[in-house]
């Protein structure tokens, strides 16, 4: 594993108990940050502190990520015990299932926008002011390929991550000359607990899309959320990296 130094910072990481939110975590603390994570599980949350807290400071909140008043609270409550939030990064998310766009349930809909497009909103409303305060900060956020691409049965999910690459471009631009750089990373299908909510002729559509044949590892989607965390990274902001082993090559 190549050393990214993030040695006295503090990074917050939403979904972080389990999945590409867990890796994150894992591959923070390896590189010496106090990691924090918000989920809505306190059960989860409790079992990744567990497995973690050898490697270094990591503690959680439970926090409903769409809630505009919990995210405020837990902002102030993760500045007061950690002294500040250098890092962000947008990780929680869920699905929806997999049906078209006309089969789909409105509440499902909403639930999906809610959860993927408007909590990270929320917890960049919230946190970016104090990172402006501090003059530095980085906030990463996971969207998808499907919200470069679009993919069938599952517009809401497209439509959400989409959503987040223009809140990533729109809040990059506003923040470029405070020391606060704005990046995100649009996967293609991991392994992870999310396969649950998802039919297999989706999950063999998604695979069947990938040039090298397999899934991306949630390892690999950390080690790039460590160097966007980074002071390595300096001059990028408002970039949308690919990560789907060849599937999208712009």
């Amino acid at each position: 594993m190549n050393q990214i130094d993030l040695q006295g910072r503090v990074a917050v990481v939403t979904g972080g108990a389990q999945g590409i939110g867990f890796a994150t975590c894992e591959r923070l603390l390896r590189s010496g940050a106090s990691v924090v994570m918000w989920d809505i599980d306190g059960a989860k949350i409790n079992e990744a502190k567990a497995l973690l807290s050898e490697l270094g400071p990591i503690s959680g909140y439970v926090v409903e990520l769409t809630s505009d008043a919990a995210v405020a609270a837990t902002t102030a409550q993760t500045v007061k015990d950690l002294g500040r939030i250098d890092i962000l990064v947008n990780n929680a998310g869920i699905t929806g299932g997999n049906a078209t766009t006309w089969e789909l349930d409105p509440e499902v809909w909403r639930r999906v926008i809610e959860v993927n497009l408007i909590a990270p909103y929320l917890t960049c409303r919230a946190v970016t002011p104090h990172m402006i305060e501090r003059g530095w900060g980085r906030i990463i956020n996971i969207a998808s390929v499907a919200g470069k691409e679009g993919n069938p049965n599952a517009s809401h999910y497209s439509a959400s991550k989409a959503g987040v690459i223009a809140l990533t471009k729109s809040l990059a631009k506003e923040v470029a000359t405070k020391g606060v750089l704005v990046n995100a990373i649009t996967p293609a299908v991991a392994r992870t607990a999310m396969f649950a909510q998802m039919t297999e002729a989706h999950i063999a559509y998604m695979l069947g899309k990938i040039p090298m044949g397999r899934f991306v590892e949630v390892e690999e989607i950390a080690a790039m959320v460590a160097w966007l965390a980074s002071e390595d990274c300096s001059f990028t902001t408002g970039s949308v990296f690919d990560i789907t082993g060849g599937r999208s090559t712009y």
